[in-house]
């Protein structure tokens, strides 16, 4: 496999210093590796297997170069900004933001759902949300064997989602300190607001999971709706998810195909009180899923308990694992 000319953009963030670790553990081909940020962050020193790599400050001049990919992860107003120029220059963009999501001229994907949708990209491949990802995977599953027709999402979101800011505010309120980040104190509290409110009444998290789960799983007649709350866990997104299909199930059927699925660690035996707890996923990139139960208010339902690492998987695994497809084109 020939090796690729990376770019970061977004090097010093929490989720930039998780794509250099995943780089680094899955072993990416990398030739060249070029790591821009704010100028604030300009200059600082990082360690990249055995080199020693200079952040530079992102201009308008610093995809004029040999760069194949790059990993954005600065916000969706650098992305919107920075991400065409990088595609001008012959760069194919992997961004984590929300600036190209919706877009329908960009693929969406998560490499264990809909990896074929790379090839129609254009220079610009967007990464999902971070807890629309973890529920896609096992939802892929059960939609190809039994036809979703309705999903309830209720998500237990970690405060790393929020950054650097979202941990701070954890650690200082659990020390009797000020929220600076949140409207209320998130210490021994759960938000049920996550980024701003809409006329509807809804979050725009909660609008970003459902259109994004159906742009990806390629079904706009999928009926969906969410509840997103943010709890004070570091890492770790955990996601109760009721499923309504087309079709019968036996429940024996479901954990076989969770068993054999892509990207799917199934945690569910109740009686040793085995089951996915935020705890345990952090570092890992695989969606932990286990609470697997009939739902018996409908006639053919399952209830779901996903979780997984919202910095990893929910980002910066997801990112490279799109990179992954990218490079073995170049």
């Amino acid at each position: 496999m020939k090796k690729a000319n990376v770019a970061i953009v977004g090097a010093t963030g929490m989720v930039g210093r998780t794509f250099l670790k995943v780089l680094e553990e899955r072993k990416f081909p990398i030739d060249n590796l070029y790591l821009f940020a704010s100028r604030k962050s300009a200059g600082k020193n990082v360690k990249f297997l055995d080199r020693d790599i200079i952040v530079e400050e992102l201009n308008e001049d610093s995809f004029k170069r040999d760069i194949d990919i790059a990993l954005f992860s600065a916000g969706a107003e650098i992305s919107k900004k920075y991400a065409p120029i990088a595609k001008e220059n012959g760069v194919i963009v992997v961004d984590n933001s929300s600036a190209w999501r919706m877009d329908k001229d960009i693929p969406l994907v998560v490499p264990e759902v809909n990896p074929d949708d790379v090839k129609w990209n254009s220079g610009i491949i967007a990464n999902p949300n971070c807890s629309t990802i973890q529920s896609v995977v096992p939802l892929k599953v059960l939609h190809d064997a039994y036809k979703i027709k309705r999903i309830v999402y209720s998500t237990y979101q970690a405060v790393s989602g929020s950054g650097v800011g979202g941990i701070e505010d954890l650690d200082n309120t659990v020390k009797g300190g000020e929220n600076k980040k949140y409207p209320y104190k998130i210490a021994y509290n759960c938000l049920p607001h996550i980024d701003n409110f809409m006329d509807n009444g809804y979050t725009k998290e909660e609008i970003k999971m459902i259109e994004e789960t159906k742009k990806i799983l390629n079904d706009y007649d999928l009926r969906i709706t969410a509840t997103t709350v943010r709890v004070p866990v570091k890492y770790g997104h955990s996601i109760s998810i009721n499923v309504e299909f087309e079709k019968e199930f036996k429940l024996e059927d479901v954990f076989e195909l969770f068993n054999n699925a892509e990207g799917i660690i199934l945690q569910d035996d109740v009686k040793n009180n085995i089951y996915p707890m935020s705890i345990n996923c952090e570092g890992k990139d695989e969606v932990f899923v286990g609470r697997i139960r009939r739902d018996y208010s409908l006639e053919s339902g399952l209830n779901l308990w996903v979780v997984a690492d919202n910095i990893r998987k929910g980002a910066a695994t997801n990112t490279v694992q799109i990179a992954e497809i990218l490079v073995k084109e170049i």
